[in-house]
């Protein structure tokens, strides 16, 4: 996977180091994963959109290679604002200030925050099957919590939720990857090992439940200090029409209250569109992002 990718490390304006693996030509194009993936999550799209792109792909701080910084009281390690400062500092030490950008579960509430505090930096944004957190937790009722059940389970003080998953990793991350995908097998052999490698460090753990944890605390402050502000660029919205956020939401509308130029689409697939649907996934991409 990703053999024409070339690894690095970059140091933030904190000094975390976060894990990159980069590759192509033409204008740059930053690729946020969620949870509980890592850059790879992206390896069968990257290398088609590296023929017209320079693709960027970080791990998320306290995901795959990328440092794991302990989380602090109030969770602003793991602060959307502060992982999206991460991705604005990867991309000018790569020599890029304004960048086109695509963020997947987690990835994408990096990429709306990114969008709200470095407006200047992003020219053109897609969000994959997620509704702004703010709005998604306003809207919490009893099939909400069942489906998103992981988002009260993982914001439960340390360290509750790190010992249950990490007396079984790979049971928790398979569970999750079955549970939220249409079709399990879409997921090949080298990203699954590459998954549960990243994800059996308890390290990680600990660092993608302080992720939640920031998202239902510093996240909703920062949200609701902002409540006026809409993404300036151009916002593409894509879900699976057999996930959840389409069933649960309506996801055009939802954006339509925090962005000022929305479009998008349900594509024939689960939550992890990227590995479910490539095909379409990248024909959506491509085709907005070239506007």
């Amino acid at each position: 996977m990703l053999e024409s990718f070339v690894t690095s490390r970059v140091s933030t304006s904190d000094g975390t180091e976060i894990h990159v693996s980069a590759a192509g030509k033409g204008s740059p194009l930053l690729l946020l994963h969620g949870y509980p993936q890592t850059h790879v999550m992206w390896h069968k799209i990257a290398p088609i959109l590296a023929e017209n792109f320079t693709v960027v792909m970080p791990d998320l701080r306290g995901y795959g290679d990328s440092a794991k910084p302990r989380g602090d009281e109030n969770h602003a390690r793991y602060s959307k604002r502060a992982m999206a400062q991460d991705q604005i500092d990867v991309m000018r030490s790569l020599g890029f200030p304004r960048f086109k950008a695509v963020g997947h579960d987690r990835g994408a509430r990096v990429l709306h925050r990114l969008c709200l505090d470095h407006p200047e930096a992003v020219e053109r944004a897609s969000v994959l099957d997620i509704g702004p957190t703010a709005s998604m937790y306003a809207r919490t009722d009893k099939a909400f919590a069942s489906a998103y059940f992981h988002w009260f389970f993982l914001i439960q003080p340390s360290d509750l939720p790190e010992r249950l998953i990490g007396a079984e990793p790979d049971y928790w991350l398979e569970r999750l990857l079955g549970a939220w995908s249409r079709n399990p097998e879409v997921f090949t052999p080298e990203a699954l090992a590459e998954y549960r490698r990243c994800f059996r460090d308890p390290a990680t753990i600990h660092a993608t439940c302080e992720d939640y944890r920031a998202a239902a605390t510093i996240d909703l402050e920062h949200d609701q200090a902002d409540a006026r502000k809409k993404v300036p660029c151009p916002l593409l919205v894509l879900w699976g029409a057999a996930g959840v956020v389409g069933k649960m939401f309506d996801p055009i509308a939802l954006w339509r209250e925090k962005a000022k130029d929305v479009r998008g689409q349900a594509l024939p697939c689960g939550h992890f569109l990227p590995e479910e649907a490539p095909r379409e996934t990248l024909a959506a991409l491509t085709a907005f992002l070239a506007e």
